[in-house]
């Protein structure tokens, strides 16, 4: 929903303090933060995580991980489904040392009053998020926006369903995004590139093996885990 582009922010508001003191103990200037999204280098170990490339998800039990993929294994779109709720996760390219979140914000904040839509900004358990009432083909749905600004990379988050209209109501997709590990790489990239994702490597295998024997590739959407809950695209 937002272009990228090479601009950095121009400005911080006075009351964005708080959200930079959090910013800097994300970017490793200081002890490390009490829960993701984390950067790798100061994640926790001794968790179980899904291996998608520059994300790295808890796998936690009862909820189910999508994947739309391309035939040769990169990732377009995850996914995560839990009862009513979804989690749609997203990672960027970032400054270093400064944050995008804000700047983001704005832009989805334009676009959807544009499209006749009224969001509003509140503080939640992430920082200043973004939520709406959009109307869908299905009818009208509750989104909301999450963004978490780290070294190098920012991490949106888009829940949908029970989960976007009262935060309280997350439960384990909540932990899912609380235990998300981003894994940035070393190559330089335009600010807001989408850091790349991939097939986990069991899969990506038995994807080339069925291409090398002349099969009909899969259907791009991949279910990784769990019979719960619907696929909300």
């Amino acid at each position: 929903m937002f272009s990228r582009k090479r601009g950095r922010p121009k400005h911080v508001r006075p009351d964005d303090a708080p959200q930079s003191a959090a910013l800097a103990k994300s970017m490793g200037d200081g002890p490390p933060p009490e829960h993701g999204p984390y950067d790798s280098s100061q994640a926790p170990d001794g968790v179980q995580r899904l291996d998608l490339g520059s994300l790295l998800i808890p796998a936690i039990e009862g909820v189910e991980v999508r994947v739309q993929a391309n035939p040769d294994g990169s990732v377009e779109q995850i996914v995560l489904v839990h009862g009513n709720s979804a989690l749609q996760l997203g990672v960027f390219a970032a400054p270093r040392s400064e944050g995008i979140w804000d700047e983001v914000r704005a832009e989805l904040a334009a676009t959807m009053k544009a499209d006749g839509t009224a969001p509003h900004e509140f503080d939640g358990p992430y920082g200043v998020e973004l939520a709406a009432r959009v109307n869908t083909p299905e009818g009208t749905a509750d989104v909301r926006f999450v963004g978490v600004d780290g070294p190098r990379w920012m991490v949106r988050a888009l829940f949908q369903g029970l989960a976007a209209a009262d935060p309280a109501q997350e439960g384990v997709l909540g932990e899912c995004l609380r235990g998300v590990v981003v894994v940035r790489d070393e190559e330089a990239r335009p600010v807001r590139e989408a850091l790349p994702l991939r097939l986990p490597r069991e899969m990506a295998e038995h994807a080339e093996r069925h291409a090398a024997e002349g099969e009909q590739p899969a259907p791009p959407n991949e279910q990784l885990s769990g019979p719960n809950g619907r696929h909300l695209r």
